[in-house]
């Protein structure tokens, strides 16, 4: 590394990209003040031009390999995305001694075992503060300012068009396919949204979180994903009215059974912190043995807010040049696994909603399954029909139930000749 200025070498100059060069340059004096040294953007990787792009006196080459073997690069900032040239290049980066800062959180949970063992191994750092919640700095809270604690349980909103999709729902009673539209016109949604939609992107953030907070290994296949469009407006407006909202959640949590990993629609009382988290925001709620409940909110996507974290890695370099510890916490070759605890193992609470032909007793029908599996009851709740219908919609709230006694519970209900086949079943998280 030269001893005068850390020469940064950015491959992908998308928003992001182009935000990192922009921090670097406009705020020279405070980045380099910070990491007690000059920062330069001496190789730009793009594969093609872009009107208006300036990358100042950077060098800029089409094949972003070019970069990792550049010896004028000591770090490496990776924002192409992906898992596959983005592990190409950082393979080869690391191969070269290079420091690598990246936002990729799929090539993270899917690679990330191999390439921090890899990176140790040559002696160099990998930042990847931007792959989990944007510019929220949950990353280095969990590793370093939690390092004290032992964390019980990690959960969040960690997908932001979830979110903004769910609000909206929520506050103006819009259809999901509406929003959805609106999303992608604002930029918060991808042309193909599948990933926000099924939580997968979630998935790839929540394992990242889970092996920092409980020193396991990145396991991809790990998380229990359901997504978001099967929530209807009706169902967050009477969650409203029980004094629930509804979250699109990644919870992570620990116990001596083993790890829960999972993502899901979550009701979550009104009054809880996360319930309160709106819009494209992001939030991550910390249990940790000695601090207790730690939240942190703010933006976690977006050009600006993910540079920003990319760039507190690359000072981060800057001050830590002959490294800064294991980019998990724990060496690579200490992380522990634990059992996954299955889906259908998983106790929480639930919101159930049946519709069902009115008759009397007909209620203590469908409360005796539910006795005769040792689910007990907080709440039921039977609204009035719509004029002109027979049929009534029944609210649950249940306590504590594993999914599968639930789900077997639901599907004797609805093999009633009474109860529509259509259900829905969500979740609820107190956090108590």
């Amino acid at each position: 590394m030269s001893g005068e200025a850390l020469r940064i070498g950015v491959c992908g100059v998308g928003t992001v990209g182009l935000a990192t060069i922009d921090i670097v340059r406009q705020q020279s004096a405070v980045v380099s003040a910070r990491a007690g040294k000059d920062l330069k953007v001496t190789h730009v990787g793009a594969r093609r031009d872009h009107e208006g792009h300036d990358y100042g006196d950077a060098r800029v080459s089409r094949d972003v390999m070019d970069v990792a073997r550049d010896p004028e690069v000591d770090v490496l900032v990776e924002l192409i995305g992906g898992t596959g040239v983005a592990y190409d290049l950082i393979k080869l980066a690391i191969e070269q001694g290079k420091h690598i800062v990246t936002a990729n959180k799929a090539l993270i949970a899917e690679h990330g075992n191999e390439l921090f063992a890899l990176a140790e191994a040559a002696g160099v750092q990998v930042g990847f503060e931007a792959s989990v919640a944007g510019g929220i700095p949950i990353i280095k809270a969990l590793r370093e300012s939690m390092a004290a604690n032992e964390v019980k349980q990690v959960a969040g909103i960690i997908n932001g068009t979830g979110n903004f999709i769910l609000t909206e729902m929520s506050s103006k009673g819009r259809a999901f396919d509406d929003v959805l539209s609106e999303a992608q016109a604002l930029g918060y949604a991808e042309a193909d949204p599948t990933f926000d939609i099924d939580g997968t992107d979630a998935a790839h953030k929540l394992v990242i979180l889970a092996s920092l907070a409980f020193g396991i290994p990145l396991n991809i296949d790990g998380p229990v994903k359901q997504g978001i469009n099967t929530v209807t407006p009706t169902d967050l407006d009477y969650a409203a009215e029980l004094g629930y909202r509804v979250k699109h959640l990644g919870i992570a949590r620990q116990s001596e059974k083993g790890v829960e990993l999972r993502v899901h629609p979550t009701l979550i009382p009104e009054q809880k912190q996360l319930a309160t988290v709106d819009g494209v925001l992001n939030a991550v709620m910390i249990s940790g043995s000695a601090v207790g409940e730690v939240v942190l909110a703010g933006p976690g996507a977006g050009g600006s807010a993910t540079a920003s974290s990319v760039c507190a890695d690359i000072i981060d370099v800057a001050r830590h040049s002959n490294g800064r510890g294991p980019a998990m916490g724990l060496p690579a070759h200490k992380l522990s696994a634990k059992p996954l605890i299955p889906s259908g193992e998983i106790n929480s609470g639930w919101y159930v909603r049946l519709t069902v032909v009115d008759r009397p007793s007909f209620m203590s029908d469908i409360t005796q399954v539910f006795t005769d599996r040792g689910i007990s009851i907080e709440s039921l709740v039977q609204k009035a029909p719509e004029a002109g219908l027979s049929e009534v919609p029944i609210l649950l709230l249940t306590h504590l139930a594993a999914e599968s006694v639930i789900t077997d519970a639901v599907e004797e209900i609805t093999a009633f000749d009474e109860v529509r086949a259509e259900f829905t079943l969500l979740r609820v998280e107190t956090f108590e």
